[in-house]
């Protein structure tokens, strides 16, 4: 055996338990930091409710069962019966915040998910190619980032019709250059490495070590970009509801949807407005809570 295949396996042997270890060392990091524990918590609570919003639920979100009860003075609050109050339709609100997680869950999840699926092929392209592919991508985040993402989103749901797709995309639109640029940036990064250098002095193609080393090692932050981004799609998709661009069923929940029907009652029934939106705080805190401690967690820059 040469010399240089010598050294190349004894890097290859410490290189891989190193990189085991750290990430051995982030999940024992984050498994002993409360705050990333209760973010979880929030997270995997909001996840179960969503889950099992029929057996949670009391009653079925478009059901009125304190119809008579309604007086165009008086929106019974939190009772015995109805825990969160009514709305002034006579449906229970505890019923439609338990089935409103499934709507923003699903739609945080799946505009996260759409945005990240074409930042990865966008952020690939730049950081793989370089010179004019890369030149042209980042132009091309470069304008989208140039307009403010709310104002994007809102023109993109209305361009699109008010519907649950209208929202997915437009959110997923405008958190695309966020992925974009951070892996664009990681790969970069990563096509500097010593490793990379060896590997294209020894003649392997270039798709082989994009493929196989330089993305999987730069894929890390961007799963801890989305769990960050799943906070605010959460947020996004509830101030698009309250635009009216949403589902275009009255009787479907939506956080944000209840937030906009309540603000004639606020006066009168401020319970209205209070549910839906401590509903929407503590998600997207859970997600940020989590996402912040998981960055520190993999990344030694962000550790305390």
């Amino acid at each position: 055996m040469s010399l240089s295949e010598i050294e190349a396996t004894t890097e290859s042997e410490q290189v891989e338990p190193v990189a085991g270890n750290l990430r051995k060392e982030a999940w024992k990091r984050l498994k002993r930091d409360p705050v990333a524990l209760v973010g979880f918590a929030l997270i995997a609570f909001f996840i179960l409710v969503a889950i099992l919003a029929p057996l949670i639920a009391p009653y079925a979100p478009d059901a009125q069962p304190g119809r008579g009860m309604i007086t165009p003075t008086n929106i019974p609050g939190p009772s015995a019966d109805h825990w969160f109050g009514l709305d002034a339709s006579g449906r229970d609100e505890f019923s439609r915040v338990v089935y409103g997680a499934r709507q923003s869950l699903l739609v945080g999840v799946v505009a996260t998910l759409f945005g990240m699926l074409g930042g990865l092929i966008l952020g690939t392209l730049a950081g793989a190619f370089g010179g004019k592919v890369d030149t042209v991508v980042m132009r091309i985040v470069d304008v989208m980032l140039s307009i403010p993402g709310l104002l994007m989103a809102i023109a993109i749901a209305a361009l699109l019709g008010a519907s649950f797709w209208s929202v997915m995309i437009a959110i997923a639109i405008i958190n695309v250059p966020v992925f974009a640029r951070l892996l664009r940036g990681q790969m970069l990064a990563q096509r500097g490495s010593d490793y990379v250098l060896a590997a294209v002095s020894i003649g392997v193609r270039r798709r082989p070590i994009v493929f196989g080393h330089i993305l999987p090692n730069s894929i890390s932050p961007v799963i801890v970009q989305a769990t960050l981004t799943l906070a605010t799609a959460i947020i996004e998709a509830a101030g698009l509801s309250f635009l009216g661009l949403g589902s275009a069923d009255p009787r479907v929940p939506e956080w944000g949807r209840m937030l906009a029907d309540t603000q004639r009652y606020l006066a009168s029934a401020p319970h209205l407005a209070f549910f839906p939106g401590i509903a929407i705080v503590i998600a997207a805190l859970g997600f940020t809570m989590l996402g912040e401690r998981l960055r520190e967690a993999i990344d030694p820059k962000y550790r305390r």
